[in-house]
């Protein structure tokens, strides 16, 4: 199965943070042939705390954690970044990793649209969103984030590990 991995960095909006450091990480295809093997992956490889649905239509972010999005069914349009940033064409058995203080939001899907979220060691996650108040708290809180142990598709390997090494 051939599978393309990007990646790439977000530069902070001046109302999303996105990550400084880290790069969004595209999987494109990876589950393309068992996309019901999209949760079992995830909690083999210690990124739990999963649930299922879709994604909100509305920019937020989580200060406090990574999280991965695997597209079990349908496709999507999701803009991460803020309002300036990239729009990614997700399809079924596509995965993205969003390093934490990284927008994201749904402009359109297929009405079969449904992901699989888990986050590092089944972290807690925080809801942000466009808040001036929050900003400095929010930035200290995305530094502090630590690399996750594992990549969510390949475990001790793989291109979250290469492209997140600090």
């Amino acid at each position: 199965m051939q599978t393309q991995v990007r990646s790439f960095i977000l530069k902070d909006d001046g109302e999303i943070p996105n990550n400084p450091e880290l790069p969004v990480i595209v999987y494109e295809g990876i589950f393309r042939d068992n996309p019901n093997g999209i949760e079992a992956t995830f909690n083999r490889y210690n990124w739990s705390g999963n649930w299922t649905g879709g994604v909100y239509d509305y920019h937020h972010y989580h200060s406090n954690t990574h999280e991965v999005l695997g597209v079990k069914t349908g496709k999507a349009t999701i803009l991460v970044g803020g309002d300036q940033g990239e729009r990614l064409e997700l399809n079924a058995g596509d995965v993205v990793v969003l390093p934490a203080g990284t927008g994201h939001k749904k402009i359109e899907s297929s009405d079969d649209f449904e992901v699989v979220g888990a986050y590092p060691a089944g972290a807690g996650y925080d809801l942000r969103q466009r808040d001036p108040g929050l900003r400095a708290q929010s930035l200290a809180e995305i530094r502090n984030v630590p690399v996750p142990e594992t990549d969510p598709v390949y475990g001790d390997s793989g291109p979250l590990l290469e492209k997140w090494n600090k």
